[in-house]
């Protein structure tokens, strides 16, 4: 049984050891939180899978178990709403979730995004090489381990954020849509090019935010207006005014598309499934 486990990697965690178990230990590296309950068929058809991956990965990251019928508070706070969830955790914050059964390919892929791997050496020396003005030595390194190591999404994450960094959004932009499968679907990857769609979208901006609001009134069905007010929005973290712009009536395709970007750039913010659901009542 899943409460019943004996490791040195693997855990089960209360509402009170929550924080020493997940928080402070995905300090030092990553934790992998297991949102189950003993009454669902699918938690425990997974938790075999889990168990081995654990044992493959030999301490590389933790497994806590969380069980949702009796860790109500962690449970509501991180809004479990079904299970199994899983949530990955690094510097005391969620990096990805998984929701539903998950395979053995799934789950490995989300370990392998977040484990410690010999090109995160080569990055964090390219980092180095940044902070002391040497740009170019420290671009060249970080293309060098992409070649390397082309399955780790941190590196041209780096990248990308470098050359954000320096304006150079094409460049960035151009790098990220260039990324092959499953790279290109890391959930840090995602929310990098939804914040560079926004952030071209602001850059093109040539109102204040009085004048986007009177153009979005004027002229509601012209979408580059409800484009640009919204990227204003999101710019500015008037969030619930941007949901509240595209959710005011049946979105469009191209303001779904809208909305696909402002939850892939918001990732497990509490308000994604908040308006996620209203969406669906809307589309219903």
């Amino acid at each position: 049984m899943i409460e019943n486990i004996e490791s040195a990697f693997i855990h089960a965690a209360t509402d009170e050891s929550f924080k020493a178990l997940v928080l402070d230990n995905s300090e030092k590296g990553p934790v992998l939180v297991n949102f189950w309950s003993k009454k669902a068929g699918p938690c425990l058809r997974q938790y075999p899978l889990l168990d081995q991956l654990v044992h493959n990965y030999q301490g590389k990251f933790l497994l806590i178990n969380v069980d949702t019928e009796t860790e109500v508070i962690c449970t509501k706070e991180y809004g479990i709403s079904s299970v199994p969830t899983l949530k990955l955790f690094r510097r005391g914050q969620v990096q990805a979730s998984l929701h539903g059964f998950q395979d053995e390919a799934a789950l490995k892929q989300l370990i392998e995004a977040h484990i410690s791997r010999v090109s995160d050496q080569t990055l964090a020396e390219a980092l180095a090489l940044y902070s002391q003005n040497q740009q170019e030595a420290a671009y060249g390194k970080i293309a060098e381990a992409i070649i390397d190591d082309p399955d780790n999404p941190r590196l041209p994450l780096a990248l990308a954020k470098l050359l954000m960094h320096e304006q150079r959004i094409e460049e960035a932009d151009k790098l990220l849509n260039a990324l092959p499968s499953p790279v290109n679907q890391d959930p840090e990857i995602l929310q990098m090019q939804a914040r560079l769609y926004f952030f071209k979208l602001v850059q093109a901006i040539e109102l204040d935010e009085a004048g986007l609001i009177t153009r979005a009134q004027t002229e509601p069905d012209l979408l580059i207006a409800k484009q640009e007010l919204v990227a204003h929005y999101v710019m500015t973290d008037q969030l619930e005014a941007a949901f509240a712009l595209l959710l005011d009536k049946t979105p469009t395709d191209a303001e779904k598309a809208l909305l696909q970007q402002l939850f892939r750039l918001l990732g497990d913010n509490p308000l994604v499934a908040t308006y996620r659901n209203q969406l669906q009542t809307l589309l219903n």
